[in-house]
């Protein structure tokens, strides 16, 4: 199998990288992360300019890629810059849209591709774990229209979005799959509450509250009662880009750690060239590159057979997961005291890593998932 980018990713992997690496800095990314928005609508505005939003979806619904390489690279770049745009959540909730919407829903596909329009995906609830069908959110019909009743825990970017693609259940009992339904529901729909807040890893989430949120027919994405394959279509792809990003946020963490090891002196020598923390590096750099093959092993499945598709991602997901908390405990204890500092980067790198992990299904979550798959 040939696993170089074509000409075309490996343009847009090279933009995205200069970009990040001239106008995207240490700081700027903090001043981001500080801010009452957690991202930069300018930022988001020129990276729509330049193609990156468009590479998270294919051209039948307006983009100009969409497939499983066009996300590592895109993602992969974005964990080098620690970027904190909303890309997981348009990746999210525009996948959906792609997979279940109608000619006129998918229309907003190109409003995102623009950056003009924020979308984001409101289905975890506090009480649902990382399971998709536990939902206790609910839908009824009330004349030609719906009514939402429920709440939803750390929205990604729900307080920015212009449009939330919201999931409810019109029948059954959480935990069923089936009788779960998505509506694209518009930010300023009445009786629609949100709560923002900081996360601990940079950029913004909210709570959302529904009470009585009336809806026109047109509002609901896909079959009624069928969306559970559409949230499983677009976790999936959720679950690979976070993966590329932990994967670009390793690279970054491990070339600091090789710099610091050259540099840093003890006993009028490199710390670098004593054999144990050799070792130790060396490890490091071998369970990066199986962390990388599990990724590109996960992209090459996001087009396959449902199995072999979870299954590869769920793999990439538990790897990244236990790979990704050891590159930030060695990276740290590498750097010594230094490494716990808020003024270098490294931590907010060891901190991403960490919390990735717990996104869209920790390492315990996959691992028990690949099993059942199995």
């Amino acid at each position: 199998m040939n696993f170089e980018h074509t000409e075309d990713r490996r343009m847009l992997a090279d933009s995205l990288d200069r970009y990040i690496a001239k106008r995207y800095s240490f700081d700027v990314r903090d001043r981001i992360a500080k801010s009452a928005a957690g991202y930069d609508a300018e930022h988001w505005q020129q990276f729509a300019d330049m193609g990156v939003i468009g590479a998270l979806f294919d051209a039948d619904v307006g983009g100009y890629g969409g497939a499983g390489f066009d996300l590592t690279v895109v993602f992969e770049a974005l964990g080098r810059g620690l970027v904190l745009e909303p890309f997981l959540a348009t990746l999210l909730a525009g996948s959906a849209i792609a997979h279940a919407g109608d000619a006129t829903q998918r229309t907003l596909i190109e409003e995102i591709v623009a950056g003009t329009r924020v979308v984001a995906l409101a289905h975890g609830e506090a009480d649902g774990g990382y399971s998709l069908a536990q939902l206790a959110s609910s839908a009824r019909r009330s004349g030609d229209g719906w009514i939402l009743d429920g709440a939803k825990a750390v929205v990604q970017n729900g307080a920015q979005a212009d449009t939330l693609v919201m999931s409810a259940r019109t029948s059954g009992e959480p935990g069923d799959e089936n009788g779960i339904s998505l509506f694209i529901v518009p930010k300023q729909t009445p009786g629609l509450t949100l709560r923002a807040f900081p996360v601990i890893d940079g950029g913004s989430a909210a709570e959302v509250t529904l009470d009585a949120v009336t809806l026109p027919a047109n509002a609901l994405l896909g079959v009624e009662g069928g969306a559970y394959a559409t949230l499983e279509y677009c976790i999936g792809r959720g679950v690979l880009a976070l993966c590329a990003e932990a994967l670009g946020a390793m690279d970054v963490a491990k070339q600091a750690t090789l710099d610091y090891l050259r540099t840093r002196k003890q006993f009028g020598a490199p710390i670098g060239s004593f054999q144990a923390l050799q070792h130790r590096m060396a490890d490091l750099l071998l369970e990066i590159e199986q962390a990388r093959s599990a990724v590109i092993n996960a992209a090459a499945a996001l087009e396959q057979p449902r199995v072999a598709r979870e299954k590869a991602l769920s793999a990439a997901k538990y790897t990244i997961g236990r790979i990704g908390a050891r590159v930030a405990e060695e990276c740290i204890q590498l750097h010594g005291g230094i490494g716990m500092t808020w003024e270098l980067p490294l931590a907010h790198y060891a901190k991403r890593l960490v919390m990735i992990d717990h996104q869209l299904g920790d390492e315990d979550f996959h691992l028990e998932r690949y099993m059942a798959l199995v």
